[in-house]
């Protein structure tokens, strides 16, 4: 990650930590918040128990714990790992899809297969897990541990995750909460309390924060199966939108933007960039730097900084424009903006597949 924007930022950070609470983290911490290492301080919580301890015992940054427990809203509520009525609706509905006969196929390899094949499986439910009877509400599991200032939340449980993110309601101004990546559902009915897309957006919006990308999974049902697109069982090259991934944060330059800005450090809006640039928006990372270039220039260099958010936008040229030069290409509206008239170039259409399914992965 080095020579890259967020590099760039971490760099010039002084005082902050870059802080992440993970909310479902088997898989660990992605990769790409690794760049702000040794200023990264993250807590990572997941219903299995053999996954916390292989994580604890392969990490080596003494300011990332991984905690084996199930979340909750309430600490009182025993979490249902059934497939019941009760369940959440996600659970129901993945048994009619491809990747569920997979499973099913595989069921009695799986059952003595390592914790790491399991999970390579999605059959989290497989491993060790935290008693399911003592929950943590993770807003009070926070302040128990005197954690005040969380710049990135991610919540991906497959289950109830609209519950945990309703937790945290009227408390991400409080934290100082930059952005939100959550685990989003493309399916359900219209009830206000449901685990859907519609359900997050209007929730993450009543908080003050706007969507700025939204990844999409298609899932095939079992009575078509279509190719899978990893190694493993899971999303599908064709089907229904099943999942996806959204992701949300404060548009400082937005109507309440002066606002926010001015109870946010130079530091933290600094951060709030590099998240930009981490989610493959550096649009959005070189719109905060021109429009607060004052008070984030105390923190790095603005024009290195923009040069290489437009080495980033530039995917595949050996050699980037500067940001300068790049613009002044667009300004005199040149046709490398465009397509070509006629038929798709192979090379363009293997291009395009990279960005769309490899790319935002390998980030990760």
């Amino acid at each position: 990650m080095s020579g890259t924007f967020p590099a760039h930022v971490a760099e010039g950070l002084r005082t902050e930590r870059f802080t992440l609470l993970d909310v479902g983290c088997s898989g660990g911490i992605e990769r790409r918040w690794r760049v702000f290492e040794p200023r990264l301080r993250a807590l990572g919580i997941d219903a299995s128990e053999a996954e916390c301890r292989r994580l604890a015992a392969c990490e080596m940054n003494p300011d990332i714990e991984y905690l084996a427990a199930f979340v909750g809203r309430r600490a009182d509520k025993i979490v249902d790992l059934s497939a019941g009525p009760a369940a959440p609706l996600i659970m129901r509905m993945r048994d009619r899809l491809s990747f569920m006969r997979t499973r099913e196929i595989r069921e009695a390899r799986l059952k003595g297969a390592s914790a790491e094949e399991q999970f390579r499986n999605n059959a989290w439910e497989m491993t060790g897990l935290a008693d399911p009877a003592k929950p943590v509400v993770v807003p009070g599991l926070l302040a128990a541990r005197g954690l005040t200032d969380v710049d990135y939340l991610k919540i991906d449980i497959d289950g109830v995750d609209y519950e945990i993110l309703r937790s945290f309601d009227g408390r991400f101004e409080p934290l100082g909460l930059l952005a939100v990546q959550l685990e989003v559902n493309f399916i359900g009915s219209g009830a206000t309390d449901e685990h859907t897309f519609h359900n997050t957006d209007r929730f993450m919006r009543r908080q003050g924060f706007d969507l700025f990308r939204l990844d999409v999974r298609t899932y095939s049902t079992r009575a078509l199966p279509a190719r899978y697109v990893w190694p493993t069982p899971a999303e599908t090259l064709s089907g229904r939108p099943f999942q996806g991934e959204a992701y949300y944060a404060r548009d400082i330059l937005g109507p309440k933007g002066a606002e926010w800005a001015k109870q946010l450090s130079a530091e933290k809006l600094a951060k709030l960039a590099a998240v930009f640039s981490a989610w493959d928006n550096p649009d959005a990372a070189a719109e905060l730097l021109l429009g607060l270039r004052d008070r984030l220039s105390t923190v790095f260099d603005i024009d290195a900084g923009l040069d290489l958010l437009a080495a980033q936008t530039q995917v595949g040229v050996k050699r980037p424009l500067s940001y300068r030069d790049y613009m002044a290409k667009f300004e005199a509206d040149s046709p490398a903006f465009y397509r070509p008239e006629g038929d798709i170039p192979m090379r363009e259409r293997w291009a395009a597949a990279w960005r769309a399914f490899w790319k935002p992965r390998l980030q990760r």
